[in-house]
Protein backbone atom coordinates (compact mmCIF):
# COMPACT_ATOMS: atom_id res chain seq x y z
CA UNK A 1 0.00 0.00 0.00
CA UNK A 2 1.26 3.48 -0.83
CA UNK A 3 1.20 6.48 1.44
CA UNK A 4 -0.73 9.70 0.84
CA UNK A 5 -0.52 11.33 -2.57
CA UNK A 6 -0.61 15.08 -3.15
CA UNK A 7 -1.76 16.15 -6.61
CA UNK A 8 -1.38 19.73 -7.88
CA UNK A 9 -2.17 20.96 -11.38
CA UNK A 10 -1.90 24.49 -12.71
CA UNK A 11 -3.67 25.94 -15.73
CA UNK A 12 -4.00 29.23 -17.51
CA UNK A 13 -7.61 30.35 -17.88
CA UNK A 14 -8.37 31.20 -21.50
CA UNK A 15 -9.41 34.77 -22.26
CA UNK A 16 -13.11 35.35 -21.75
CA UNK A 17 -13.69 31.93 -20.15
CA UNK A 18 -13.43 32.75 -16.43
CA UNK A 19 -17.18 32.46 -15.78
CA UNK A 20 -17.25 29.09 -17.54
CA UNK A 21 -14.22 27.90 -15.56
CA UNK A 22 -15.88 28.93 -12.29
CA UNK A 23 -19.01 26.96 -13.19
CA UNK A 24 -17.04 23.91 -14.36
CA UNK A 25 -14.98 23.97 -11.14
CA UNK A 26 -18.11 24.05 -8.98
CA UNK A 27 -19.59 21.12 -10.90
CA UNK A 28 -16.38 19.09 -10.71
CA UNK A 29 -15.94 19.69 -6.98
CA UNK A 30 -19.55 18.68 -6.31
CA UNK A 31 -19.15 15.56 -8.46
CA UNK A 32 -15.99 14.54 -6.60
CA UNK A 33 -17.56 15.33 -3.20
CA UNK A 34 -20.52 13.08 -4.04
CA UNK A 35 -18.72 10.18 -5.73
CA UNK A 36 -15.33 10.01 -3.98
CA UNK A 37 -15.72 10.00 -0.19
CA UNK A 38 -12.21 8.58 0.26
CA UNK A 39 -10.53 11.83 -0.85
CA UNK A 40 -9.02 13.83 1.99
CA UNK A 41 -8.97 17.16 0.13
CA UNK A 42 -10.13 18.33 -3.28
CA UNK A 43 -9.91 22.08 -3.83
CA UNK A 44 -9.95 24.45 -6.79
CA UNK A 45 -8.17 27.79 -6.57
CA UNK A 46 -8.24 30.84 -8.85
CA UNK A 47 -5.61 33.57 -8.85
CA UNK A 48 -6.93 36.94 -7.75
CA UNK A 49 -6.75 38.26 -11.30
CA UNK A 50 -8.62 35.20 -12.63
CA UNK A 51 -5.93 34.09 -15.07
CA UNK A 52 -4.71 30.93 -13.28
CA UNK A 53 -6.53 27.89 -11.91
CA UNK A 54 -4.94 25.39 -9.55
CA UNK A 55 -6.43 22.08 -8.41
CA UNK A 56 -5.08 20.51 -5.22
CA UNK A 57 -6.06 17.01 -4.10
CA UNK A 58 -4.84 14.84 -1.26
CA UNK A 59 -5.46 11.14 -1.74
CA UNK A 60 -5.00 8.68 1.12
CA UNK A 61 -3.24 6.22 -1.23
CA UNK A 62 -2.59 5.20 -4.84
CA UNK A 63 -5.87 3.27 -5.04
CA UNK A 64 -7.73 6.54 -4.37
CA UNK A 65 -5.85 8.26 -7.20
CA UNK A 66 -6.68 5.40 -9.59
CA UNK A 67 -10.33 5.53 -8.56
CA UNK A 68 -10.46 9.31 -9.04
CA UNK A 69 -8.98 9.15 -12.52
CA UNK A 70 -11.46 6.43 -13.54
CA UNK A 71 -14.55 8.04 -11.99
CA UNK A 72 -13.91 11.74 -12.69
CA UNK A 73 -11.96 11.35 -15.94
CA UNK A 74 -14.97 12.14 -18.11
CA UNK A 75 -15.64 15.32 -16.11
CA UNK A 76 -12.21 16.69 -17.05
CA UNK A 77 -13.43 17.03 -20.66
CA UNK A 78 -15.65 19.94 -19.57
CA UNK A 79 -12.47 22.01 -19.31
CA UNK A 80 -11.46 21.57 -22.97
CA UNK A 81 -11.42 25.05 -24.52
CA UNK A 82 -11.61 26.74 -21.12
CA UNK A 83 -8.06 26.26 -19.84
CA UNK A 84 -4.56 25.51 -20.98
CA UNK A 85 -3.17 22.95 -18.52
CA UNK A 86 0.44 23.94 -17.84
CA UNK A 87 1.75 21.40 -15.36
CA UNK A 88 0.81 18.45 -13.21
CA UNK A 89 2.86 17.65 -10.12
CA UNK A 90 2.22 14.45 -8.18
CA UNK A 91 3.92 13.89 -4.84
CA UNK A 92 3.97 10.22 -3.83
CA UNK A 93 3.96 6.76 -5.38
CA UNK A 94 1.25 6.26 -8.02
CA UNK A 95 0.43 3.36 -10.33
CA UNK A 96 1.61 3.15 -13.93
CA UNK A 97 -2.05 3.28 -14.94
CA UNK A 98 -2.37 6.65 -13.18
CA UNK A 99 0.74 7.95 -14.94
CA UNK A 100 -0.71 6.98 -18.32
CA UNK A 101 -4.08 8.57 -17.53
CA UNK A 102 -2.41 11.75 -16.30
CA UNK A 103 -0.41 11.97 -19.53
CA UNK A 104 -3.67 11.65 -21.48
CA UNK A 105 -5.23 14.40 -19.34
CA UNK A 106 -2.16 16.59 -19.92
CA UNK A 107 -2.48 16.17 -23.70
CA UNK A 108 -6.24 16.69 -23.74
CA UNK A 109 -6.13 19.93 -21.75
CA UNK A 110 -2.99 21.59 -23.02
CA UNK A 111 0.11 19.44 -23.27
CA UNK A 112 1.14 20.00 -19.66
CA UNK A 113 4.34 18.66 -18.19
CA UNK A 114 3.87 15.79 -15.75
CA UNK A 115 6.33 15.37 -12.90
CA UNK A 116 6.14 12.59 -10.33
CA UNK A 117 8.00 13.38 -7.11
CA UNK A 118 9.08 10.42 -4.96
CA UNK A 119 9.07 10.80 -1.19
CA UNK A 120 12.54 11.03 0.27
CA UNK A 121 11.74 11.72 3.94
CA UNK A 122 8.82 12.94 6.01
CA UNK A 123 5.65 12.07 7.89
CA UNK A 124 1.94 12.85 7.64
CA UNK A 125 -0.59 13.84 10.31
CA UNK A 126 -4.26 14.30 9.57
CA UNK A 127 -6.57 16.33 11.75
CA UNK A 128 -10.04 14.98 12.35
CA UNK A 129 -11.97 17.88 10.77
CA UNK A 130 -13.85 18.78 7.64
CA UNK A 131 -13.78 22.16 5.95
CA UNK A 132 -16.26 22.81 3.16
CA UNK A 133 -16.21 25.88 0.96
CA UNK A 134 -18.62 26.61 -1.85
Amino acid sequence: MSGPILYVDTSEVRDGRLADVRQAMQELVEFVRTHEPQLITYEGYLSRNGTRMTIVAMHPDAASMDFHLNVAGAAFRKFVGLIDLQRIDVYGRVSEMAVQQLRQKADMLGHATLTIHDLHAGFTRFADRTTQIG
